[in-house]
């Protein structure tokens, strides 16, 4: 959390200002320049400078360097470090330090130990949720909502993955499986009239409101309520209050989701601007940064709610680089046919581009939000564990939508990242 300035970059430059050639003679040195410089935050071009640098010389060397730096510099040039998981990259990290000449084999041992004997409890704990999870989808019987038990704790446990956060790694994955279906009732199933009526139940926040919707909805209502009870059950009498915070979460989400059955039912394409308005929300990050924050320790103080319901910084920078993926994803694969006008497709509408050209507008926005996120970190310093939470959903919808590929949706594309942390222990 604390900003050093750009200027340390002047060692690597020569007198007329560009970058010195010489570093080009140490790969892992501009490996590491290319790391640090997506530290950015806004106003820093020179770090964008050497982005542009190393990266043109790192994908010119890549074919030439040895194991491991070869495969370090191929992962990050797909994925910048600052942006990476570090618990999802740890395998890949644990097994070429083995092959650095610097290793301490007691250091790897231990290494591999601790990555095993947490997996143990990520593995007895993912067991319990998923017989949780099977039991609510066949409780709420909604056909139509896609299966994503697994997914769901695989993101949960990209922001929560130590081993003291389980509780907030629990609440958060249930969030997610409700919200799942939640989208999926908005997105693929309910009427507009159906909708509405969701939304107002949900605006009232009540069990008695369960009159109001379809027969369909009526198991689903009332195991969200529940739900929502039993976490404020297992919280702190003076944890309690978080839950408030939740509810009042979900209802802005919920609105957001009513407004897109809007438009879609009314086949109406909104402005750009109008449409990041609502699509930012519906994106589920800010909802979702509230809800991280639940079952985590007293470092999750009122001002923490505040500022996570507040959708400012980092939550909203989240959301931008979230809901753009998202779209993008969505854009590049094709439509389904009940797909409300993605923001894409907005910008399209409004300013008579291609998608070529709105592609490379939107991910400059992607990229002026990570530097939100990082300008975060130092505005928030008091809060920087925190920051740090959100900052990992935001690195998770790096993972989720890499190369305009939708692992969620498609969940097949991440079999083998959930075995590889979930199933998989690494030889000792």
């Amino acid at each position: 959390g604390l900003w050093v300035s750009p200027d340390v970059f002047n060692k690597f430059k020569a007198g007329d200002g560009s970058f010195n050639k010489d570093i080009t003679n140490e790969p892992r040195a501009l490996l590491c320049l290319y790391n640090a410089a997506y530290l950015s935050i806004h106003g820093e071009s020179e770090l964008d400078e050497a982005i542009s640098f190393a990266r043109h010389h790192l994908e010119s060397t890549s074919g030439n360097l040895e194991y491991p730096l070869s495969e370090q510099v191929k992962r990050n040039l797909e994925i910048p470090y600052a942006r990476t998981l570090k618990r999802i990259d740890a395998p890949y990290y644990i097994a070429e330090y083995g092959q650095e000449q610097t290793c301490n084999p007691s250091v790897l041992e231990l290494a591999k130990l601790n990555f095993n004997l947490l997996q143990c409890v990520h593995q007895r704990e993912l067991k319990d949720f998923c017989r949780w999870g099977n039991d609510l989808y066949e409780e709420v019987e909604l056909s139509y909502s896609r299966n994503r038990i697994v997914e769901c704790y695989f993101w949960s446990y990209t922001v929560h993955y130590e081993q003291q956060y389980g509780h907030a790694r629990i609440i958060l994955a249930k969030v997610f499986v409700l919200t799942s279906m939640l989208d999926d009732t908005f997105d693929m199933h309910a009427t507009l009239e159906e909708a509405e009526k969701l939304t107002e139940a949900i605006q009232r926040w009540d069990e008695s409101a369960v009159f109001l919707l379809p027969e369909y909805l009526k198991k689903f209502y009332v195991r969200l309520m529940n739900t929502f009870i039993e976490i404020e059950h297992e919280l702190k009498p003076d944890h309690k209050y978080r839950v408030a915070y939740c509810r009042k979460a979900i209802q802005t989400l919920c609105r957001s989701y009513q407004q897109e059955s809007e438009w879609f039912h009314n086949s109406y394409i909104p402005s750009f601007e109008n449409h990041l308005k609502c699509s930012l929300i519906s994106s589920a990050i800010a909802m979702l940064s509230v809800v991280l924050l639940v079952g985590m320790g007293d470092e999750a103080t009122r001002e923490a709610f505040e500022w996570a319901i507040g959708c400012t910084d980092a939550v909203m920078a989240g959301s931008v680089v979230a809901r753009l993926a998202n779209d993008m994803t969505s854009f590049k694969n094709g439509k389904n046919k009940k797909d409300v006008a993605s923001s894409v497709d907005s910008y399209i509408n409004q300013y008579h581009v291609t998608g070529d050209v709105a592609f490379a507008v939107l991910d400059n926005m992607v990229e002026d939000a990570w530097k939100t996120t990082n300008q975060a970190r130092f505005d928030r310093r008091a809060m920087l564990p925190l920051v740090e939470r959100v900052a990992r959903m935001t690195k998770s919808m790096v993972f989720t939508y890499h190369h305009k590929k939708d692992r969620y949706t498609f969940s097949r594309l991440n079999k083998d990242r959930v075995k590889q942390q979930f199933v998989d222990p690494i030889p000792l």
